[in-house]
Parts: structure tokens; C-alpha cells; sequence
């Protein structure tokens, strides 16, 4: 398309403190990590940046804490070419902070203080609100308080700007407006835990998909990481085949895929061309190390997708 798709998210700015290990350690046991580094993340920061380098132009809306953490944080979005406006510096607070244990399979487990990503407001997405009202899609997590989430997305539907709810970390409560978005794209945990039903196979997660169409989601996605993803739309479902990296750290693949979905929904009008997108993108994060460094290129889905036609 001629111009750069517009996007707004609504999402926490973390620092990750990324810890590399041979196996994730069992409640009780204490090992030895090989290595560990501070990494840019939290959930709504990566789909920002991820955003912006496949093209779009970003704008985040969100909280840092008055640290070194928080400075660091925001120059790097500023790096990335993510419009820093609405982001907030919260006096007496840390910076959102996540730890990371990613062990040599690419599996991860990840801890997170919540920081100033907690003071994060129906004030602050009101204020914001011109910046939603302007863009042509909005993204959402959440890993920000939940009202400021629902605030968010009433601003979004009340001006016909469509939206895509990335609904992790997964919560037992939840405002039932959020079924009412253009897009979800829950892992199967986080659908599990939205439909509080076992989504642990492929045929549980086609007919999670589709239950929530029925609960008011235009498309349902459910990501099955190693297994693809499947897409639930208008009664029928699509499974889509997973693209053959050598997995590194999965940690910010369901924020690449996300990121690219929102990119794509907005570029083309076939939901399933943007979700086989969002697949290689997804990829291409995890076989990396580290949230924002991971974040790929259009270029760099663009090769992985070139492989499978090939």
C-alpha cells in the first residue's frame, strides 16, 4: 500500500533480565546459569518495535519508572523509531522489569514486576486518545491494568478503528467487552484459560478458535508455537503449518506475530495471508536470542516466506 500503516499500542515497557541456562529449573531447585544480559522488552514495547521495522509508524502508549531502567527504555523505542508521546515517566517507581530464564531448547519462563507498567491508567489512554483515534489499528496486551486496556479498546470501537487483543499474560477476570475485537491471538494457555476449557491439541484449539467467534471475535488465532496456528473465522477454521527454524529463545514470538498480524490487517484485506505473515514472523523471533533484538525486518519475513514457496 502507498502509506505507512498507522498503529497505536497500549502495552508495558520492561527491562529483561534474560538468564540463559541448559534446563529451567524445577520449584526448589537452584542451577547454575551460563550467562545473562539486560535486554529491552515487556510485551507492548516489542510489538512497537516490532511494528515499526516491518514498516509501520508506531505510537506507545505507556509508563517508564524514574531509573536508569526507564531511560534506557525510552531511548531505545526512540531508536526504534516508536513515537515515545504518551509515554509517562512514573516519579518513586521502578521500570517494569521481567526475569528470563530461557533454556538451550528455546523454551522460557519469565517472572514479572509490574513496576510502573502498574500505573498505567484510564487517565493516561484518555489522554492518548487522539493518537488511537488517528491510527488504523489498535494493539493491545495485558501486561497493563486491565481498565486502562478496556478504556483503550471503547476509544478504538467508538471511531471504527479496528483492534487486535494479544490477551497475555492470561487472567481468570476480564471486562467481557474484550471478546468484542476485530482480532485475538492467544497462545493455548492463554485460550484455556479465556474459554476455562483444555486446549492442549490441535482439534481443542480449532474448536477454541471458533468458540470464540461465536463469543463476538471477528478472527480468532490460536498460536501452537512448534505446531503452526489456527485461524477461526465466519464458522470455518484454517490451520496454518508452522515454517522450519532451529528455535533459540521463543520469548518474544508471540509479540512478533502479533505486531505483524496488526501490520498485515491493515495492508491487505485476506486475513489468512496476514496470518500466514505473522507465522513467519513469529519464526523468525524465535529462532533469535532476547525480545526487541529479535524483532524482525520485513526483509528478514519476507526471506523466511521466499523459503517456503520455494
Amino acid at each position: 500500500m502507498s502509506k505507512r500503516p498507522r498503529i497505536a499500542v497500549v502495552g508495558s515497557i520492561n527491562m529483561d533480565l534474560v538468564v540463559r541456562c541448559s534446563q529451567l529449573p524445577q520449584p526448589g531447585e537452584t542451577i547454575l546459569g551460563e550467562s545473562m544480559a539486560e535486554v529491552p522488552g515487556g510485551k507492548g514495547a516489542n510489538q512497537a518495535v516490532a511494528a515499526a521495522r516491518l514498516g509501520a509508524e508506531v505510537v506507545l502508549i505507556g509508563r517508564v519508572g524514574d531509573d536508569a531502567f526507564g531511560q534506557s527504555l525510552r531511548e531505545n523505542l526512540q531508536r526504534e523509531s516508536v513515537d515515545t508521546s504518551f509515554v509517562l515517566t512514573t516519579d518513586r517507581s521502578c521500570s517494569g522489569i521481567a526475569v528470563v530464564c530461557v533454556e538451550n531448547s528455546g523454551e522460557n519462563s519469565i517472572v514479572v514486576v509490574p513496576g510502573a507498567n502498574g500505573h498505567v491508567g484510564v487517565d493516561d489512554v484518555t489522554h492518548a486518545a487522539s493518537a488511537i483515534e488517528n491510527s488504523d489499528i489498535l494493539l493491545v496486551q495485558w501486561e497493563v491494568p486491565i481498565e486502562a486496556v478496556d478504556a483503550a479498546i471503547q476509544i478504538a470501537r467508538a471511531t471504527g478503528v479496528p483492534v487486535v487483543l494479544d490477551p497475555a499474560p492470561a487472567l481468570l477476570k476480564f471486562p467481557p467487552g474484550m471478546f468484542k475485537v476485530d482480532a485475538i491471538c492467544p497462545n493455548q494457555l492463554e485460550a484455556a484459560a479465556l474459554l476455562r476449557s483444555e486446549v492442549s491439541s490441535i482439534d481443542q484449539a480449532e474448536n477454541a478458535a471458533l468458540e470464540l467467534n461465536r463469543r463476538g471475535v471477528r478472527y480468532a488465532i490460536i498460536t501452537l508455537g512448534a505446531f503452526g496456528a489456527v485461524l477461526g473465522e465466519d464458522g470455518g477454521v484454517q490451520r496454518f503449518e508452522p515454517y522450519e527454524i532451529t528455535p533459540i529463545d521463543s520469548t518474544a514470538a508471540g509479540d512478533a506475530f502479533a505486531a505483524a498480524l496488526a501490520v498485515q490487517m491493515v495492508e491487505q484485506d485476506s486475513i489468512a495471508e496476514a496470518v500466514r505473515f505473522a507465522c513467519a514472523a513469529g519464526a523468525v523471533a524465535a529462532s533469535r536470542l532476547g525480545a526487541q533484538p529479535a524483532m524482525p525486518t520485513r526483509d528478514d519475513v519476507s526471506e523466511l516466506l521466499g523459503r517456503r514457496s520455494s
